[in-house]
C-alpha cells in the first residue's frame, strides 16, 4: 500500500493522489523517481497523474523533464493572496494608468513565457487579450522581452524559434533586441497583438537580476511610435521605482 492511499476517503483517492503530487512538487519533488520515492506511487500512476496536471495548467514540464506549479495554480493563489511582487507594484502601476490612460500590465517570467500578474485596465474603452494568468511567449511580447534583456543572444534565438518566430525576420529582430537592451525600454510594434503597441520596462531585484517587468499598452492610434518614444522614460523611471521598493541600489546609463 502506497504512503498516501489511507488519508483520503473512499472514492475520492484520485483526487487525493493529484492534490498530493502537487503538494510534493511545491515543496522541491520535481521528478518522477523523486515523486515516486516521496509518495509510493508506482511509475505509470505518477506518470499518469503528472500527464494530467500538465495538461489541465496546474503542473508544468520543464525541457529536462522536470515539473513545477503550474498557472492555474498560481491564478488561484494570486486570488487569495497578493504576493509582496504585486502589493509593491500596485500603486506604481495606478499611477502609470492614472498618467497615461493605457492599459498597464506587471509580468514575470514563467519558462519560456511570461505570465502575467496583474493589468491595470486603460480609460479609452479598448480591451486586449491580456488577462491575470495568461502565458504568452517571451521573445514575442513587449513585456517578454523586457523579462530577457539580460540574456545571452544564444538564449534570445532559442526563445524566438519556441515561440515560433519567422527565421526571415530573426535578424531584424535581433537587431532590435541589441537596442533594446542599451536603452532598457522594449517596444512591441504589433509583434503580439495586431493593433496594439506597448512600452515595456524591466524590473530587478537587490541583486541586479530582472525579476519582472513593467509594460503600457494601448491601440496604435492612442499609442504611436513617436508617443511611445516620449513615454519610454516615464516608464523606464516606473520600472526602476519598483526595483527599489525590492532592494535594487544600482544605476543605470542609457544610450540615447
Amino acid at each position: 500500500m502506497n504512503k498516501v492511499s489511507q488519508i483520503w476517503p473512499e472514492g475520492t483517492q484520485t483526487l487525493g493522489r493529484g492534490l498530493t503530487l502537487m503538494v510534493a512538487v511545491g515543496s522541491g519533488h520535481a521528478t518522477i523517481p523523486a515523486l515516486m520515492g516521496h509518495l509510493g506511487f508506482s511509475r505509470s500512476t505518477t506518470q499518469r497523474l503528472a500527464s494530467a496536471l500538465v495538461q489541465t495548467g496546474w503542473l508544468v514540464q520543464h525541457n529536462d523533464h522536470s515539473y513545477a506549479l503550474g498557472p492555474c495554480l498560481m491564478k488561484l493563489a494570486s486570488g487569495l493572496e497578493e504576493s509582496p511582487l504585486r502589493v509593491l507594484a500596485k500603486p506604481i502601476l495606478r499611477e502609470l494608468g492614472d498618467r497615461t490612460r493605457d492599459t498597464v500590465h506587471l509580468g514575470e517570467r514563467a519558462d519560456d513565457e511570461v505570465l502575467y500578474l496583474d493589468k491595470v485596465y486603460g480609460q479609452r474603452g479598448l480591451e486586449m487579450r491580456s488577462r491575470v494568468g495568461l502565458r504568452l511567449p517571451l521573445a514575442l511580447t513587449g513585456i517578454g522581452r523586457a523579462l530577457i534583456l539580460d540574456d545571452t543572444p544564444d538564449e534570445w534565438e532559442r526563445l524566438y524559434h519556441v515561440a515560433g518566430g519567422k527565421p526571415s525576420k530573426f535578424l531584424a529582430w535581433l537587431t532590435r533586441m541589441h537596442g533594446y537592451q542599451k536603452t532598457r525600454v522594449v517596444f512591441d510594434l504589433e509583434d503580439n497583438e495586431p493593433g496594439i503597441h506597448c512600452v515595456a520596462s524591466p524590473v530587478t531585484d537587490s541583486s541586479g537580476r530582472i525579476v519582472a517587468a513593467l509594460s503600457v499598452a494601448s491601440a496604435t492610434p492612442y499609442l504611436p511610435k513617436r508617443r511611445m518614444e516620449e513615454m519610454a522614460p516615464m516608464i523606464r523611471a516606473a520600472a526602476e521605482t519598483l526595483s527599489r521598493e525590492l532592494g535594487w541600489a544600482g544605476d543605470h546609463s542609457y544610450a540615447a
